[in-house]
């Protein structure tokens, strides 16, 4: 962390700003490529070629969890070991967890390929979309070693304060992923027509050509991540760091499946209302995903930020840069909520003909997305926690939280109360503010009585 940065409020402003717009700009430009693909899917194919991606998607999140773990717990030791100016040590984390993170996604695409028959089962799939959901995740189930690989990168740059050129690399992504779907999908200037899998083909693609071009843009400009021989160097499991790692990532793991696991049960849920359901779901979630980026890239700039604090042995500024964090959520995510809520018929309208569907979707919406803030107000708490090293009790509350209060509250009220689906929606407000209230508490009658220390400081 620039030492000015340490001593002036004002020029700590302007930097988490100047941080946190590309972060927002990459969140709503990868929302953008997901609502483009399921415009054309829902628009082109139908409602069950959109419900075949939405009842995947919760357990492909599952899988994923593993990557936003590994992504969460180095760009902390990135941050910290850059905030500390040891980049030796820095160039060490990329190695390790470019190791761990092969052989990690590998093992995971494995596994996602071959079962997918019998999870899709398990959450019990509606039969008319089943063949078009398996095959459709095969495809992104053994390429996941491509897009592990790109997102820990991107976590690497967020660690050292550069959120541009993540946000660049993803308006490229996007913009092939955008130009590949139609001639995939459709079968233009003399491909195959692969339908649904276009999609699923067209995202590989993009991942992959981005990967590419980054790395060697990163090569080409000297950047202090590149992928260079001090790097591949240190492509190995060590002891030390892969410990630390694991110490950040596990637990942020453990809450990504946790939420993902909840979310395969919910979506059982809804699917035992037909396909309508699952497609609403699937709509919604999509829609959700711009609800959520204030919080998510709030909690992303709080984390890189108290870590290089930390790292430069500055903990008087962790509590400046939280404070600035919540009242930004409060701010950006009410605005955006707010349009959401007057705007939510022609929103959702871009993506569903269908009465019925529409209905249920404008249902989901208006019951949970208020919660948004109070998630919001949570993530950077938790954020400033986890960048200290300190992971385990904000896990185990997001655990409780969602098994003991989402899951079941959605089950009892779509099974037990004349609620029926709309039970499961005000299941997910719930379980927001059971975990902000556990977690706001632990934050003020623990964490702050703790002895704060970089976790890499020689």
């Amino acid at each position: 962390m620039n030492d000015n940065l340490l001593q002036d409020e004002q020029a700590l402003k302007k930097a988490f700003f100047a941080f946190l717009m590309p972060v927002m700009l990459a969140n709503v430009l990868q929302s953008l490529g997901q609502i483009f693909a399921m415009f054309l899917v829902g628009k082109n194919l139908g409602v069950d070629a959109l419900a075949a991606i939405s009842a995947f998607f919760p357990f492909f999140f599952f899988l994923m969890a593993f990557a936003i773990g590994i992504g969460s717990g180095s760009s902390i030791l990135v941050g910290q070991t850059y905030g500390a100016k040891d980049f030796d040590k820095m160039k060490q984390v990329v190695g390790v967890t470019l190791a761990f993170t092969t052989v990690l996604s590998i093992a995971v695409a494995i596994f996602g390929g071959f079962f997918i028959e019998h999870i899709l089962r398990f959450m019990h799939t509606p039969a008319n979309i089943f063949d078009m959901s398996v095959s459709y995740a095969r495809i992104l189930f053994f390429t996941l070693p491509i897009m592990f690989w790109y997102f820990v990168y991107t976590t690497f740059l967020r660690g050292v304060g550069d959120s541009k050129t993540p946000f660049l690399f993803l308006l490229v992504s996007v913009i092939l992923n955008i130009s590949f779907i139609p001639p995939l999908l459709f079968g233009w200037f003399g491909l195959p027509a692969f339908g649904l899998n276009g999609a699923a083909y067209a995202s590989v693609l993009s991942n992959f050509i981005t990967l590419v071009l980054l790395l060697a843009y990163l090569h080409k400009t000297n950047h202090v991540l590149r992928l260079d021989k001090t790097v591949l160097k240190h492509f190995s499991l060590q002891k030390d760091i892969l410990a630390s790692l694991l110490k950040l990532a596990i637990p942020a793991s453990i809450s990504m499946v946790a939420i993902s696991v909840a979310e395969i049960a919910v979506i059982g849920f809804v699917n035992v209302y037909g396909s309508n359901a699952t497609a609403a779901y699937g709509v919604v979630n999509q829609v959700a995903s711009y609800a959520q980026i204030p919080a998510m890239s709030i909690a992303i700039a709080t984390s890189v930020f108290v870590a290089q604090a930390l790292g430069a042995n500055s903990t008087e500024m962790i509590k400046k840069i939280r404070q600035m964090g919540v009242r930004i959520n409060y701010v950006l995510g009410g605005i955006i909520i707010a349009l959401m809520y007057i705007f939510a018929e022609p929103l959702l309208g871009l993506f569903i003909d269908e009465a019925a569907t529409l209905e249920i979707a404008k249902n989901y919406l208006y019951i949970s997305f208020w919660s948004y803030i109070v998630f919001g107000h949570t993530q950077t708490v938790s954020a400033t926690m986890r960048a200290t090293g300190v992971v385990l009790w904000p896990t185990i509350f997001l655990v409780i939280t969602i098994w003991v209060f989402e899951v079941p509250i959605a089950y009892g009220l779509s099974h037990f109360t004349t609620l029926e689906l709309n039970g499961v929606w005000w299941a997910y407000p719930i379980a927001f503010c059971v975990n902000f209230i556990m977690q706001f508490a632990y934050f003020h009658f623990g964490w702050k009585k703790k002895t704060l220390k970089a976790m890499l400081a020689n």
